[in-house]
C-alpha cells in the first residue's frame, strides 16, 4: 500500500492509538491521518478505554507493554464495547506466546516494532493474522528459547512476577533483571 493510499468513504474511519511512546504515536497518527483516518491518541490503557467509551473507534492499535495495564488487558475491554472493532497489538518485545495470546483475546493481528503506517494499515485490513511470520526459518538460540519460555510462563501467570519466578524456580530479582533486558536475538 502506498503513502497515497486513502479511505474513500464519506465518513472517516476512526482509529484509536494507545502507546506510551509519544514520538512513535505522533508520527503514526500523522501518517494514518494522511491515509484518511480520524485518529485519537492515548498514552495508557486507562486513557484509551475512556476515549473509546466517549467515541467508539472502528480500529485500534495497542502497544503491548505500557506503564499500567498492557495492551492485552485493554484488548478485551475494547471488544466488549464493539465486537467488530479491528484491533492490532504492536510491540517491540515480540514473542510467540504473546502473539498467540493476543489472537486468542480477539486481536485481528500482531505486529513487531518497528512498523510503518503501511504495515499497520495492512494488518488492520487483513482477513487473518499471519502468525507464521513470527516463526523464523532458522532455529532459535538457546537464549531466545529461554526468553520465549519466560514470556509464556509470565503470560500464564497473568504478568505476576513472583508467581512466575516460583514457577520457573528462580529468584524474583533474577527474573526481573531478565525481563528488563531486550529480547535475545534469534
Amino acid at each position: 500500500m502506498s503513502e497515497e493510499a486513502r479511505f474513500d468513504t464519506e465518513e472517516q474511519p476512526h482509529l484509536l492509538l494507545v502507546d506510551d511512546d509519544e514520538t512513535f504515536t505522533r508520527v503514526l497518527a500523522r501518517a494514518m491521518t494522511r491515509r484518511g483516518m480520524r485518529v485519537s491518541v492515548a498514552s495508557s490503557a486507562e486513557d484509551g478505554l475512556a476515549l473509546a467509551e466517549r467515541d467508539l473507534p472502528d480500529y485500534a492499535v495497542l502497544d503491548l507493554k505500557m506503564g499500567g495495564d498492557s495492551g492485552l488487558v485493554l484488548l478485551p475491554k475494547l471488544l466488549e464495547l464493539d465486537s467488530e472493532m479491528r484491533v492490532v497489538i504492536l510491540t517491540g518485545y515480540s514473542s510467540i506466546a504473546t502473539a498467540v495470546e493476543a489472537i486468542k483475546r480477539g486481536a485481528c493481528n500482531y505486529l513487531c516494532k518497528p512498523a510503518d503506517a503501511d504495515d499497520v494499515l495492512a494488518a488492520l485490513l487483513s482477513e487473518h493474522a499471519d502468525l507464521d511470520s513470527l516463526v523464523p526459518d532458522n532455529p532459535m538460540s538457546v537464549d531466545r528459547l529461554q526468553w520465549e519460555h519466560i514470556q509464556r510462563v509470565l503470560n500464564e501467570h497473568d504478568g505476576n512476577i513472583s508467581a512466575t519466578a516460583r514457577a520457573l524456580g528462580m529468584h524474583r530479582r533474577t527474573l526481573q533483571r531478565k525481563l528488563q533486558k531486550r529480547p535475545v536475538r534469534r
